[in-house]
């Protein structure tokens, strides 16, 4: 397993926030939080990355939010 390397990684995460996986973000993409079970993040990603992921249950401390003055950029 590859370990986060940003502090945002501890961030809480809500339904619709707007995420990418820390380690390799290019190969996800950016996804919106659509749901949670147990200790994982249900993430759909809609295939924005190379590697063309849909939805991804992930552990949360892999997932960084995207700044909200961010946002305002995409």
């Amino acid at each position: 397993m590859v370990k986060p390397y940003h502090w945002r990684a501890r961030n809480r995460l809500e339904k619709g926030q707007l995420v990418y996986y820390g380690p390799a973000p290019q190969y996800y993409g950016i996804g919106e939080v659509i749901n949670f079970m147990g200790p994982y993040v249900i993430v759909d990603f809609r295939g924005t990355g190379l590697m063309g992921v849909h939805k991804e249950a992930l552990e949360p401390q892999y997932l960084i939010p995207i700044a909200p003055h961010l946002l305002r950029e995409l």
